[in-house]
């Protein structure tokens, strides 16, 4: 299917390497789309493309497709999620929520716990938020770290050294999924101050929003500063050629939908999957299956 609405992806790579600052992020941007209508035919467009694109996934059985979705609370990982991937034959894809680890993950290493949920050949997984929480919360909250078993080599390190140990595990661990033939595909979506705190009082003042909202949102929200410089700090050390971390604008849900589905077909098509080729003798067995229905009547 070809695609009339296309984005400069480019624009939205963090190039490995290259130091982040966030403020050179524009969460407000929209990439010349005019409004949500023009936004919804865009996204309208990737959802039919990414519902071909994930049978030709699930029926050459080659390669699997990981999507990471990082941000701060009211940035719409949730809504982009449902619609982005509403196309899709949810019997090939799912979707991992990361919250607090358990007493039991809380003993083995960070990356146990993902490790376990990686998709199988030919399917997709969700991480609504992930392991990146071990660089992200738990740096703003070190605390965390107490109920945790680090290795041996940082025990008593200071804080800086733990955080680019786990920096080089996540990289090198990332490195292991390609090879083992895993499509890693990262979002942050970038939310503005002004923006969350829109969301934070729609959540109050709409009853039927009332569930999504949590006093612990507030608490977090005192650590904007700590989190900006979290995530600038992560993203420039975990940016790989092998697997790019993408920094989507998300004031503009409809947007951060449109440009998201948009990358996540680009990346599908990049594998250059086929469908399998059949044997003689399985096409001979097609053969008499044919023949056998044809006779029937």
């Amino acid at each position: 299917m070809k695609r009339k609405y296309t984005f400069d992806h480019e624009y939205y790579t963090v190039k490995p390497g290259k130091k982040v600052n966030l403020k050179d992020h524009d969460p407000g941007y929209t990439n010349g789309l005019s409004d949500k209508k023009e936004a919804k035919k865009a996204l309208e467009e990737d959802r039919v493309a990414l519902a071909e694109a994930q049978e030709l996934l699930w029926a050459s059985g080659q390669q699997a497709l990981l999507i990471i979705f990082q941000a701060l609370d009211a940035a719409g990982k949730d809504s982009t999620i449902k619609h982005v991937m509403s196309g899709v034959n949810p019997q090939g894809c799912e979707v991992h929520s990361f919250k607090a680890p358990s007493e039991e993950e809380k003993k083995h290493h960070f990356l146990w716990r993902p490790e376990k949920v990686l998709p199988a050949a030919g399917r997709i997984a969700i991480f609504n938020r992930s392991y990146y929480e071990e660089v992200l919360v738990v740096r703003v909250h070190p605390d965390f770290l107490k109920g945790q078993v680090l290795p041996q080599k940082l025990m008593g390190k200071d804080l800086k050294k733990i955080w680019d140990a786990r920096y080089k595990d996540i990289n090198a661990w990332e490195k292991l999924m390609l090879e083992h033939r895993i499509c890693i595909i990262k979002f942050f979506l970038n939310v503005s101050k002004e923006e969350q705190k829109k969301r934070f009082l729609e959540r109050l003042d709409k009853e039927e929003k009332n569930f999504k909202f949590s006093e612990d949102d507030i608490k977090e929200r005192a650590f904007w500063d700590d989190y900006q410089k979290a995530y600038a700090d992560m993203l420039t050390a975990t940016s790989t050629t092998w697997a790019p971390w993408y920094v989507i604008p998300a004031d503009k849900k409809w947007f951060t939908r449109a440009v998201v589905a948009d990358i996540i077909i680009s990346r599908i098509r990049e594998m250059k999957l086929k469908i399998p080729t059949l044997s003689e003798e399985a096409l001979a067995g097609l053969k008499e299956a044919r023949k056998g229905l044809e006779e029937e009547g």
